[in-house]
């Protein structure tokens, strides 16, 4: 069962229910640029995750096939049991090594660049942590947890974690000791230097208190959310090779070869000492600590939340159809899908040629129309097509009809 798709109704309920309580109690833990920011990277995440996830199945289910020490069932309760704690066990080294190593870092740190807190922010995942993350869950398979089994309690682990990203929950007495909870990871998502790395747990905390890494949330330290090097942007697809490209950058200027070579596997942070001498990089006054903002008219705003809505909904659809779907009709929803939030990105920042990118955008859905139902991916074609019309026609309106502020984003 794909517990993630039928999930995400809830996910959204939740959301809404959140910033109901956001406005009853006076606070403001939601931008709309920074939420779409979020949900954007979480619908590439689940699209790209469509071509992607096979490859840690593939690797798991031979490692289960030809190293498996035990026959376990998965009639047994037990073994279900073992496998969930296990799970995050396995999690927990994923996650604390992806806060440890720059490559890794590169994948996971698009969770945190978000400076907001909020259950939109649990919905901002990578679209690249396939290219290691299988690794960290290969002694499930060895141990010889069935496929079935062991992609159940991942789904269940991920499910957890969507509700402790809310800053309205407080501490929550003795639960605290055993469990990840909104206090707790707030800690894990701070960027002030006594709560960094610390508590990696997806659903027990029990793991960082057990290997040093745990940090209780302190009232005389209030959280600062997001990463020492600010994203800047609200492009979804440069919150994923961001960097990826400050480490390829480092490397290419590094004299040594070693260097090059090592960068990628050092520690989070480390330079080239030759890179760092000529490149410093300051990193932020957390007591001067200013959020990334970009100033849009009511109009602009709204012209991107509706621009917005129709990934949703085709990316939620193509989650609900991926095991059905080929090769060729998910690269194209993903090529779709990329591009489209790119340029709502570059709307949101107010780029010079954001409009010029948005009409292309506007133009390009037609034929993208055309190709997905000749691949069978739309079967009610006529009835898509009206839709798409009348969609252009009130985009076209909203795009020359709205006055644009001329401040724009200069990096």
């Amino acid at each position: 069962m794909n517990y993630i798709f039928y999930a995400v109704p809830f996910f959204f309920l939740l959301i809404g229910l959140e910033l109901l309580a956001d406005r009853l109690r006076g606070m403001r833990n939601y931008r709309t640029a920074d939420t779409l920011s979020s949900l954007g990277a979480g619908v590439l995440s689940t699209t790209s995750g469509l071509l992607t996830k096979g490859l840690g199945l593939l690797t798991y289910s031979i490692a289960w096939q030809h190293l498996a020490l035990f026959d376990l069932s998965a009639q047994s309760l037990w073994m279900w049991l073992l496998a969930f704690v296990f799970y995050d066990f396995c999690y927990y080294w994923n996650h604390r090594l992806g806060h440890e190593r720059n490559v890794l870092w590169a994948a996971h740190s698009v969770h945190h660049q978000s400076e907001e807190y909020n259950l939109s922010t649990a919905l901002r995942q990578t679209s690249t942590g396939f290219l290691l993350g299988w690794i960290f869950y290969l002694p499930m398979a060895i141990v010889g947890v069935p496929p079935l089994v062991f992609l159940t309690v991942g789904a269940l682990n991920l499910l957890y974690q969507f509700w402790v990203h809310t800053r309205h929950v407080p501490k929550l007495g003795w639960f605290e000791w055993g469990f990840i909870t909104p206090s707790n990871h707030r800690v894990h998502h701070a960027q002030n230097p006594v709560y960094m790395d610390r508590n990696y747990g997806g659903v027990f905390i029990l793991w960082d208190r057990l290997f040093g890494t745990f940090q209780e949330e302190l009232t005389e330290d209030p959280v600062v959310f997001g990463v020492t090097t600010p994203l800047a942007s609200w492009n979804p697809l440069w919150a994923n090779l961001q960097f990826y490209v400050h480490l390829w950058h480092d490397a290419m200027r590094a004299e040594s070869r070693w260097d090059k070579l090592r960068i990628w596997f050092m520690r989070t942070g480390w330079r080239p000492a030759d890179v760092a001498a000529k490149y410093p990089q300051a990193k932020p006054d957390l007591g001067q600590f200013v959020k990334f903002e970009v100033p849009l008219g009511l109009g602009q705003t709204c012209y991107a939340v509706l621009q917005f809505v129709p990934y949703v909904v085709a990316g939620t659809y193509l989650l609900g159809r991926g095991a059905e779907l080929v090769s060729g009709t998910m690269w194209l929803g993903l090529a779709w899908m990329a591009f489209g939030l790119y340029v709502i990105g570059a709307w949101l920042e107010n780029r010079p040629w954001a409009c010029a990118l948005e009409l292309a955008r506007l133009l390009a859905n037609w034929p993208v129309l055309w190709l997905a139902m000749d691949l069978g991916l739309l079967p009610f074609g006529a009835i898509a097509a009206w839709l798409l019309l009348a969609y252009s026609l009130v985009s076209l309106a909203g795009l020359f009809g709205l006055p644009r502020r001329k401040t724009a984003l200069v990096l």
